[in-house]
């Protein structure tokens, strides 16, 4: 666990373009307002959306908690946090006052909300009026606001990794983790945050009033730290990766037979029988994604390229523009009176290829544009740690 893990780099990889995929998605879903949306909606893109919703930002948080553990290898807590600051906090600052507003913008245009021009608009977010009242929000970057928040909560417990007798512990958790029942076990505290906390605080990506997402997203973080430095894990989720694969088959089935083909299963009001079992199935879906996904990734993608190299660097930048183009774009897009198939080609092929050039051309040539978006500024800097987030 020393070197650099090449497939938590693809896997990295592979799920932010799931991501991006998924918002080109998201406009045609039933039963969802977005910050765009078009006239006619698909129930299989709704039902494989629903299905994606659920276990891509688990994995996401996963991923980043794994860099945690190698980016404290080679620094101290004071440096490491530095570095969390500058690639979390100052891309988030920048995002809010120069890439969501632009969704705003299109979004009240699309509603009838407003009729004016940009540069007459983009005044009203230094009102500092919070979303949707306001034109001031985070919207996608969400993801990295509530990452630093974590970083912090979690910092004295990441302090403990420069502590030496903490890793006596690591000889038990090693031969706990040869038995696949205790891979799996680990879902179950996600079990019980969804009892608990999710009808009352249902998602909202507002960090306040938002527990069900703030806690498992919290735990999932913490996981990818912990479990990072126990090799027997790791090599568990590939030596049992066609069971984990199974059994999130399994589930995917089960959950889409019964809540997600019909849409039966949105936001319940009251705890009941269908709750619970969604609940535990739900739960164990996500977690055996996460296990199969890091087996299949450490058997078949743990080498690196030119490739691996140059998408690993850029997906963060995609991150923070994708949605700012998918919105922009999509507002024209939608209007065109042509089938849902061809306007999610169209919005793919625009989004890739509009934030490939100011990515390639511009971001991360500069030092202030690399920083602005999360970017190591020493492009030549070799480093042996899992980006993030």
């Amino acid at each position: 666990m020393n070197e650099r893990l090449h497939y938590i780099d693809w896997l990295r990889v592979l799920a932010f373009v799931t991501l991006i995929l998924f918002h080109c998605a998201v406009p045609f879903v039933e039963h969802y307002t977005w910050e765009i949306n078009n006239k006619e909606t698909s129930a299989w893109i709704t039902r494989i959306i629903w299905w994606l919703h659920q276990w891509r930002l688990p994995l996401l948080f996963f991923i980043a908690g794994v860099g945690v553990r190698f980016s404290l290898r080679r620094r101290t807590i004071a440096s490491f946090f530095g570095e969390r600051f500058v690639r979390l906090f100052i891309p988030l600052a920048f995002a809010i006052f120069f890439i969501t507003p632009i969704q705003v913008y299109f979004e009240w245009l699309q509603k009838g909300r407003i009729n004016t021009s940009y540069l007459d608009f983009y005044p009203s977010v230094y009102e500092i009026i919070p979303y949707p009242d306001g034109s001031f929000t985070w919207s996608h970057m969400w993801f990295v606001a509530y990452l630093f928040v974590f970083t912090i909560l979690l910092l004295p417990i990441f302090s403990l990794s420069k502590v030496k007798w903490f890793n006596r512990f690591k000889a038990f958790l090693n031969k706990i983790f040869s038995l696949p029942i205790i891979h799996l076990l680990l879902a179950v505290p996600f079990v019980f945050f969804f009892y608990g906390l999710y009808i009352d605080w249902p998602e909202q990506g507002s960090l306040i009033n938002d527990w069900y997402v703030f806690v498992t997203s919290m735990t999932f973080y913490f996981f990818g730290y912990v479990l990072s430095a126990i090799p027997a894990f790791w090599e568990g989720c590939k030596k049992h990766r066609r069971l984990f694969l199974g059994i999130a088959m399994l589930l995917a089935i089960a959950l889409m037979w019964k809540y997600y083909w019909n849409w039966e299963f949105n936001q319940p009001t009251e705890q009941d029988d269908n709750l619970y079992l969604y609940g535990f199935l739900n739960a164990f879906h996500i977690w055996t994604i996460i296990l199969s996904a890091i087996g299949y990734t450490m058997k078949y993608l743990n080498f690196s390229n030119s490739y691996l190299s140059y998408l690993n660097t850029a997906v963060y930048p995609f991150y923070i523009m994708h949605q700012a183009v998918i919105v922009t774009s999509g507002y024209y897009v939608l209007q065109w009176q042509v089938g849902i198939t061809i306007k999610l080609f169209v919005l793919i092929l625009i989004c890739t290829s509009t934030i490939w050039v100011l990515y390639h051309f511009l971001i991360r040539k500069t030092v202030v544009t690399r920083v602005l978006f999360g970017m190591k500024w020493n492009p030549r800097s070799k480093t042996k740690s899992v980006a993030v987030p």
